[in-house]
């Protein structure tokens, strides 16, 4: 008996109620909101996304890294609705309640730093990275920040400022934030290697900024935007030191690697070290808008009264969200399933890169891997026209794909973690389709 499967496919894609709602979209919505693919959803279940036309697809983007425990988890779904029914917002610095006590209690038995622990919870990661920042900088009265080549932080000033991407996230938006400073990132495909990169670092504090004025060195653990390029254990191990010799806040920005998505529960457990402010958002709440920042305790609570807040920070129906999700962690051993899937899909990246001379690397932690594509092995050159080429395919045949990269010629993947074997291989076996579709 064949095996079900997930992807069905009803009309072309776009159908015609999509191209129908695009054609509205085109009129309605602010052209910048760009939409990377045809897809208009109408109903979405672990890891699959069903559009207005009927149309199944299995989903390897999960929302950009939201869905790690699947679209519509009955438990999140059941914390939603019943919090929905008992009150929607009141401003926790107003009125408290204890579900913001208790996620922060349980989210800090998770993170991987010793010690005493507080939290504090925003909308977007783009604020809680903002937000650890004043954190820092609150703690060591100092006002400068390094952030790292490749890094995406956010959309808002200084998070923006932090971010190294020019197109489209930066480009005529400038002036930008003051005091921030940016060293290169360690990458195993392109270079610079750890000691390099740890090396230009340590310059930047002779020739570019004094360490006594640095207030935190801001790092992801495995570079999302970037182009899912992992911190060698050196690189962070030196980023420990560096801020331990100096006074430095060192901040893990774990917005896309938190959550199972490495393998581990945080990305920092990869390292034997600790960070002292640790960014989640994302899957935190299994697709509403939360954030967080979680670090110790003489960090978060040196500030003044005030420092930090806003009106919706830490919304009620969202913590209950993210109160299931982490029960959803816990009793479904979704890290487990993370590494399963992760080890799933290298085998079958690292055979498409024997066949086909395109794939140029293969990276990755755990379920956070990507696929590099060049014009050929010798010149490295960056192939974005193939990238996309690829993910157009892909979708062709009901798989939704991402490309992501600081030349956007990399494809990663974001399934959610709760996949199952057979949505997994026949996910696979379609982008593969699709890379002999393009490659020949």
């Amino acid at each position: 008996m064949a095996a079900t499967r997930a992807i069905e496919l009803r009309t072309e894609i776009p159908g015609p109620r999509a191209r129908e709602i695009l054609e509205r979209e085109q009129h309605a919505v602010a052209h910048p909101l760009i939409v990377h693919g045809p897809v208009v959803a109408a109903e979405a279940s672990g890891a699959t996304i069903t559009d207005v036309d009927g149309n199944t697809f299995l989903d390897f983007v999960g929302g950009v890294g939201v869905a790690n425990v699947g679209h519509n988890h009955p438990r999140v779904v059941e914390a939603i609705t019943a919090q929905a029914e008992r009150f929607l917002h009141t401003d926790f610095t107003v009125v408290p309640y204890e579900s913001y006590v208790e996620l922060a209690e349980r989210l800090s038995a998770h993170v991987p730093i010793s010690g005493e622990k507080r939290a504090a919870f925003f909308n977007a990661g783009t604020e809680a990275v903002e937000n650890a920042v004043k954190l820092a900088r609150l703690y060591t009265r100092r006002q400068a920040v390094i952030a790292f080549d490749g890094a995406f932080h956010g959309r808002t000033l200084l998070a923006l400022t932090m971010t190294s991407k020019t197109h489209p996230y930066k480009k005529g938006l400038g002036p930008f934030a003051p005091e921030v400073y940016r060293a290169p990132f360690p990458n195993r495909y392109r270079g610079p290697d750890a000691e390099a990169a740890l090396a230009a670092l340590e310059r930047m504090l002779s020739t570019h900024v004094s360490a006594d004025h640095v207030a935190a060195i801001v790092f992801e653990p495995e570079q999302g935007e970037g182009g899912f390029i992992p911190a060698p254990p050196a690189f962070v191990e030196g980023l420990r030191r560096i801020c331990d010799e100096n006074g430095i806040v060192l901040v893990a920005d774990e917005v896309q690697t938190g959550f199972g998505r490495t393998g581990r529960m945080f990305a920092m457990e990869h390292f034997d070290v600790e960070a002292d402010l640790v960014i989640v958002a994302k899957s935190i709440a299994g697709g509403l808008p939360l954030s967080g920042v979680v670090g110790r305790a003489e960090i978060m609570d040196d500030p003044h009264d005030g420092a930090i807040g806003g009106t919706f920070i830490g919304n009620p129906v969202a913590l209950a969200a993210a109160l299931a999700v982490l029960d959803v962690f816990e009793e479904e051993d979704v890290v487990a399933r993370a590494v399963t899937v992760g080890n799933t899909i290298r085998e079958r990246m690292l055979a498409w890169q024997a066949r086909w001379r395109e794939i140029g690397d293969v990276r990755g932690l755990g379920a956070m891997l990507a696929v590099e594509l060049v014009r050929d092995a010798e010149s490295m050159k960056p192939a974005p026209e193939l990238t996309t080429a690829v993910i157009d395919e892909a979708l062709r045949r009901g798989l939704i794909l991402l490309k992501a990269g600081v030349y956007g010629n990399c494809i990663r993947v974001l399934c959610p973690l709760t996949i199952s074997d057979g949505e997994l291989d026949e996910g696979l076996a379609v982008w593969e389709g699709a890379l002999g579709a393009v490659f020949g």
